[in-house]
């Protein structure tokens, strides 16, 4: 994806294409529960700028709005993002993981929950959000949409609460969202609330350790 249009310093980034990409991604650390005091969806806390990794065998969504936007770094520079909000979600199989460089080589925090549970019924059993906003980078995977609308005004979108973007920008929305074999990079995530069943976290020595 190109955009030939700088971002401007407010924040803002009017794209005038703008592709579709769709997913949800889990926190990056340990925290994995986000509490949003106001209940606004906004990406407002500064960004690493450090990439994670999500895969997911099956995510269902309902709820979903995407728009164009921007994140911003500890050093002040704004990141070109494709926003995603979604209402209420479940995830099954899921896999998390960031790998940096350190002294002591190649380091991977890798966080899995909800394993194998693809085929049943229990909700309880799968990973369960609420209120979510990715900024991303990538998207990949096998999605289906429900009653879905293609190039409304992002700041008229109205599916995932208040995640919506700049009036004038280019958004989309859609009642329900399924995507199979999910694959995704993003900078950042916020959630009223993130259930993960069966969590586990772990610190990995060396490479080949991210979730794909």
């Amino acid at each position: 994806m190109e955009d030939s249009q700088s971002v401007p310093a407010a924040g803002r980034t009017n794209w005038r294409r703008f592709a579709v990409a769709v997913g949800v991604p889990t926190a990056v650390a340990a925290g994995l529960v986000v509490a949003l005091q106001t209940g606004a969806l906004a990406a407002n806390f500064v960004v690493s700028g450090t990439q994670f990794k999500l895969s997911a065998a099956t995510l269902e969504g309902d709820g979903f709005t995407q728009y164009s936007g921007v994140l911003k770094d500890g050093s002040g520079n704004y990141i070109p993002a494709a926003m995603s909000g979604i209402q209420d979600a479940t995830l099954t199989s899921l896999c998390q993981s960031v790998s940096q460089s350190t002294p002591l080589g190649q380091i991977t925090l890798q966080i899995t929950a909800a394993t194998g549970v693809e085929d049943s019924a229990d909700k309880d059993k799968k990973v369960q959000a609420s209120n979510l906003l990715i900024g991303m980078s990538e998207l990949g995977g096998d999605a289906t949409f429900t009653n879905i609308e293609i190039g409304n005004d992002a700041g008229s979108l109205t599916k995932a609460g208040s995640a919506k973007g700049e009036t004038g920008g280019f958004g989309q929305q859609a009642d329900h969202v399924t995507i199979h074999s999910l694959k995704q990079k993003a900078y950042s995530t916020s959630a009223s609330t993130f259930k993960l069943t069966g969590m586990s976290l772990k610190l990995l020595r060396g490479s080949g350790n991210e979730c794909y």
